[in-house]
């Protein structure tokens, strides 16, 4: 579109050019993006947007257990050597574990995943073999 054909041409001659004498044309004179959300336009952001400022916790979060697959970081028996925190329960998947892993695992609120298989949580299963090898 040529120049002499826009809207804009009418508005050369009057002095502030369809912004007003007064307030004139500024920038961002309330602010750029929603940051006028937390201060002049509060009431339509908590009308409109409720929640929309702030942070929010998962609440989620504070109830799942870790899960260590041992499988996936390229190792099949998991040995009794060493601590597991106390505080922190979790669930370790591996195709072998040694007693010794089992009980440590377990007195820390854990449980122990042999191939499928969920042992503890309250819920007992059948695995197939003989536990005498382990």
């Amino acid at each position: 579109m040529t120049t002499k054909l826009r809207k804009n041409r009418k508005k050369r001659g009057p002095v502030s050019a369809g912004h007003n004498r007064i307030e004139k044309h500024r920038k961002h004179p309330g602010g750029r993006g929603n940051v006028r959300g937390m201060h002049h336009q509060r009431i339509l952001f908590d009308k409109y947007h409720p929640g929309f400022f702030g942070k929010v916790k998962d609440k989620a979060s504070a109830n799942k257990v870790p899960v260590v697959d041992v499988l996936q970081l390229g190792y099949f028996k998991v040995l009794g050597k060493g601590m597991v925190p106390p505080s922190q329960p979790m669930v370790v998947k591996a195709k072998l574990i040694s007693k010794t892993a089992e009980k440590k695992i377990k007195e820390a609120g854990g449980a122990v995943k042999f191939g499928g298989l969920l042992l503890n949580f309250g819920v007992t299963f059948e695995f197939f073999g003989d536990r005498s090898g382990l």
